[in-house]
């Protein structure tokens, strides 16, 4: 362990030439720089952060759901049958035709009867609208929250308004309690997603959105150890600037507002694009690539840092596309009637008037008058955590 440890923390990679970790030992009261122990402090903050969402979502969320007449469903269960269980966990939860015409002659039942129960079967694994709303409104009042905190703390920082100051005199930057909260904050608050993760409304791309909070996390992580958490923190806030939106626009979609849905949906694209596509590449790019380069200086841990930056400038493209691409259609045909992506939440088709299987992968809470909105069509998922 001594070995790898030595290896790991080696200063070559993470610091910049001549500064050793021990020259960022605190060399005075009150003069602290980020330590890789204190990221220790996210974890039980993450489970008090798992608690209160509990709390919240029982005694503030969902009520709040019942006043908009958003009641907790309960799905009609399918009865009880060891056959159909076995082909419904096993082989398919959407059998062919050659399937039903197999287990119908298997079982003596009617075609239409064993459709029933495959069909009833795969509403009781779908989430009800009350659940999606609660858990959006939590998401919705973190994401505000962290986001007037952090615009607040920077609008008062030096490097927002000039970015050359994330690295004068780095990596000898004291961290202050106002940055340390802001950091360790959001860190737990992600780590409370990979454990909230397991309880969640189970989507398709599980174990993609797991993969990609474990990645946040770390990159998080790595810019608090080495100290880079000035551009770390505005990386956050452009971030934080537009998820508040878009759990907006879905609650007023759960709880049937569409003229307010489709109006809150197009405040998040144009906030989403210029911030993700203008913002972060002139502003935060710039500052990473170019100004610390003549400030500091390159260094191995500083090209990792660059690479996984540009690499979300990539994805934020491939989102921005995708968004415009739903945007285009909703304006072009009035609704759009399936998402173009695979992350897409799924409601129950009773829920939704629907009775064909077509439409289970599809958002479909509706409005009043039977249309999806443009709401309805965002693939809410990857963009709830399309921060770092």
């Amino acid at each position: 362990m001594a070995a790898f440890s030595a290896w790991f923390w080696n200063e070559r990679f993470w610091l910049p030439h001549n500064v050793t970790w021990a020259d960022l030992a605190d060399t005075a009261p009150g003069v602290e720089y980020p330590k890789a122990g204190h990221l220790l402090t996210a974890l039980p903050l993450a489970l008090g952060i798992f608690a209160v969402r509990i709390l919240f979502e029982r005694f503030i969320a969902s009520p709040s759901a019942q006043s908009l007449r958003i009641h907790p469903g309960v799905a009609r269960r399918a009865q009880p049958n060891a056959v159909l269980e076995k082909v419904f966990t096993s082989i398919t939860k959407n059998p062919n035709s050659r399937h039903l015409d197999g287990l119908s002659k298997q079982l003596d039942w009617e075609v239409r009867k064993v459709q029933r129960w495959f069909r009833h079967r795969r509403n009781q694994d779908k989430p009800s609208t009350h659940t999606k709303f609660c858990e959006s409104m939590w998401r919705f009042t973190f994401y505000l929250c962290i986001f007037i905190y952090g615009l607040q703390f920077l609008w008062q920082s030096p490097w927002m308004w000039d970015t050359r100051r994330c690295w004068h005199g780095y990596p000898y930057q004291v961290m202050t309690p106002g940055l340390y909260y802001y950091y360790v904050t959001e860190l737990a608050f992600y780590w409370s997603l990979v454990f909230s993760q397991f309880t969640d409304i189970k989507r398709k791309d599980f174990f993609i959105m797991f993969i990609h909070h474990l990645a946040t996390v770390s990159l998080i992580s790595f810019s608090y150890v080495n100290n880079m958490v000035r551009i770390g923190s505005l990386v956050m806030c452009i971030h934080d600037a537009s998820d508040f939106l878009l759990e907006a626009a879905k609650l007023a979609n759960y709880a049937k507002y569409q003229h307010l849905c489709d109006f809150l949906f197009i405040v998040f694209s144009v906030v989403f694009f210029i911030t993700r596509l203008v913002i972060y590449p002139l502003w935060v790019l710039n500052s990473t690539m170019f100004e610390s380069w003549a400030i500091v200086g390159p260094y191995p841990s500083w090209w990792l840092f660059n690479f996984l930056l540009l690499v979300l400038q990539v994805l934020h493209l491939i989102w921005s596309y995708l968004i415009a691409r739903i945007a285009v259609k909703a304006l072009l045909r009035g609704k759009v009637s399936k998402d173009v992506r695979s992350d897409i939440e799924s409601s129950s088709e009773e829920e939704a008037g629907a009775s064909t299987d077509a439409l289970k992968a599809s958002h479909t809470s509706r409005g009043e008058n039977g249309t999806n909105g443009h709401c309805a069509t965002v693939k809410t998922r990857a963009l709830n955590h399309s921060g770092w």
